[in-house]
């Protein structure tokens, strides 16, 4: 928007310029006398501080403008940044729960298998048991 500016100002001094010399030209060429040329001079001039003093008061609010928008970026810029380490936190904090959920089921899967062998263990125990008791009972004399 710098350049906007910059361009803005130079168009209104070249606007005021442009019409000064006019206004000089038109005035020697019709060959007014000298105080009516100075009255008119006075008056082209006041015109054109004129202008350029509103062109300068535009110039102006467009900067604050600018400002108030730069402003108002660098406040959303900061809650934005806010918003994404409050994210990074709490995904951080998830991935500990993970982890620890990964360990957790490690460990449940660990004590299944050892379950299943004393299951495996308990029942090829009462099979044997089963099986002395019978042969002893079925066939006492081996």
């Amino acid at each position: 928007m710098g350049h906007s500016n910059q361009a803005a100002w130079r168009k209104a001094n070249l606007a005021c310029k442009i019409a000064i010399d006019n206004s000089e030209k038109d005035q020697l060429l019709q060959g007014r006398d000298i105080l009516r040329q100075r009255k008119t001079t006075k008056e082209s001039l006041a015109e054109s501080a004129s202008n350029i003093t509103e062109s300068l008061m535009g110039i102006s609010r467009m900067m604050s403008q600018q400002v108030q928008q730069s402003e108002e970026t660098v406040q959303t810029l900061a809650n934005s940044s806010r918003t994404i380490l409050e994210a990074n936190e709490e995904f951080k904090s998830m991935s500990g729960t993970i982890q620890l959920g990964r360990k957790l089921i490690t460990k449940y899967n660990r004590r299944e298998l050892t379950d299943k062998l004393l299951i495996f263990l308990a029942l090829a125990l009462f099979l044997a048991t089963v099986l002395y008791i019978l042969k002893k009972r079925l066939f006492p004399f081996l």
